[in-house]
């Protein structure tokens, strides 16, 4: 018997991360816009938001700057199960991402996403 497995390719954008020179800071700023994300604050539309997230699959194991990682932790919970609680420490985390990372920061962060990776 042949059984042949599909394997889905890598979103693009996973492969851009794996080679980005993204700096602990912009690591902080994925990070930053899936709390945007999971808290349904994020202006970006569904295929950016797809790509944000591979983003984030691949980048979240490097070592970020501003945050601990247990707010990994907290996302993959949020990932798995919607609930109240979830729901309240994503948002926690969102206002805290946005007081923590100055606003230049993330608007540059957001410039080389557009001009590097939706390209992609």
């Amino acid at each position: 018997m042949n059984l042949q497995i599909a394997i889905e390719a890598p979103h693009p954008a996973a492969l851009w991360a794996e080679t980005a020179p993204l700096d602990p800071l912009q690591v902080d700023c994925v990070t930053a816009v899936m709390l945007r994300i999971l808290d349904n604050k994020c202006e970006l539309v569904p295929e950016e938001q797809m790509a944000l997230m591979a983003v984030y699959s691949v980048v979240r194991e490097k070592k970020g700057l501003l945050f601990d990682v247990s707010i990994h932790k907290d996302i993959d919970e949020a990932l798995k199960m919607r609930g109240s609680y979830s729901n309240d420490r994503i948002h926690e985390l969102r206002l805290f991402a946005e007081e923590t990372i100055p606003k230049p920061v993330m608007k540059h962060f957001k410039s080389y996403l557009r001009d590097s990776l939706y390209g992609v």
